[in-house]
């Protein structure tokens, strides 16, 4: 005799809806920010959400250069580079990085929050970060979110 099991149905690349959201990053926290970014893009808000399939949805942020840190990581935290060859390691603090490249600082915290394979690089392709207001994805109608 069989025991009741529910099925709980598996996404397939063909069936998923994905939407075009734009956050704006003004007077936000950057973790709080990239988790935020992060369960979006993998799709997890989803009740179709299936791990293994890029289910999740292309998010585009906006004014990132306004986006803040707690305590002192602004000028204590370090990132870190190695090209490979002997002395070829670098660090760059926040506050160096968002006068260079304000946009990857989103970009970094929301990389490191994906999973490192195949499906993390794919999911990571559907962020547009965008150091200012404006942004090249109306065409899409993005809807705004928190």
């Amino acid at each position: 005799m069989q025991a009741n099991r529910t099925k709980s149905a598996n996404s397939k690349d063909g069936t998923i809806q994905s939407e075009w959201l734009v956050i704006d990053a003004a007077d936000k926290v950057v973790g709080r920010l990239a988790t935020r970014t992060a369960a979006l893009l993998r799709g997890k808000h989803k009740p179709y959400y299936t791990p293994h399939v890029d289910c999740g949805d292309h998010v585009v942020i906006i004014n990132a250069a306004k986006v803040r840190f707690t305590g002192k990581k602004e000028d204590k935290k370090i990132y870190l580079s190695y090209s490979g060859y002997p002395g070829g390691q670098k660090a760059i603090t926040p506050k160096a990085l968002r006068t260079r490249f304000p946009e990857r600082i989103i970009e970094k915290a929301v990389k490191g929050m994906l999973p490192k394979n195949k499906l993390g690089r794919q999911i990571y392709k559907k962020l547009s970060v965008y150091a200012g207001e404006e942004h090249p994805h109306q065409a899409q109608q993005p809807t705004l979110t928190n």
